[in-house]
């Protein structure tokens, strides 16, 4: 069950009032992400690859808990190709208006909204005169790089990349901001696709 957006910035432990409402009006500009139709309806399309990404997916031990499925904005990422890996110009960095939902699918075949992302390609963020990496309040987005000598796919089949979460309408109890939450699962991933 979802928390409240102000149960999840008290928990957080904010202590900086400009954040916290920033995040409350993250919150409002996105609730109607709710309804994934609604993402749809926007432009917002399911992952191609279909992924409900574990951490364990990624290398990491699995009680950091999982991502779920993301839905994006090929326009506002600025995807320019898929093969071999996903890149673009994408330098986009308002959560008011995200490039990625996060849902996690349920046993009923529905999708949840648990987080909002922004994702920006490496080299085109500082292709565009940025010498730091994007920062979101003065909290830096994570870098994100395959390391071809693992058997994972830190990148998620994506270009280095700078990306940041941040965990609105699902608790993460590691962090608001960080990449995985233990309170998400894929247990259910599958399940959905007969709403398809």
């Amino acid at each position: 069950m979802n928390a409240t957006v102000l149960e999840i910035i008290k928990e957080a432990g904010l202590t900086d009032p400009e954040l916290a409402a920033e995040l409350h009006k993250i919150y409002e500009a996105t609730r109607r992400f709710e309804d994934v139709e609604v993402a749809l309806e926007e432009g917002y399309i399911r992952d191609p690859m279909n992924m409900c990404e574990p951490a364990s997916a990624a290398g990491l031990p699995s009680f950091l808990g999982a991502m779920g499925i993301h839905y994006f904005r090929p326009d506002v990422l600025g995807i320019t190709e898929t093969e071999p890996r996903v890149n673009g110009t994408g330098v986009h960095t308002d959560f008011r208006n995200p490039a990625i939902l996060i849902y996690e699918p349920q046993n009923d075949g529905s999708m949840e909204l648990v987080a909002v992302e922004n994702l920006v390609f490496h080299e085109a963020w500082h292709a565009a005169g940025n010498e730091s990496p994007p920062d979101f309040m003065g909290y830096e987005y994570f870098y994100m790089i395959n390391n071809p000598l693992t058997d994972f796919d830190e990148a998620h089949m994506f270009e280095p990349h700078y990306d940041l979460h941040i965990w609105l309408y699902r608790k993460n109890p590691h962090g608001l901001l960080l990449p995985f939450n233990p309170a998400v699962s894929c247990d259910n991933h599958m399940a959905d696709m007969h709403m398809d």
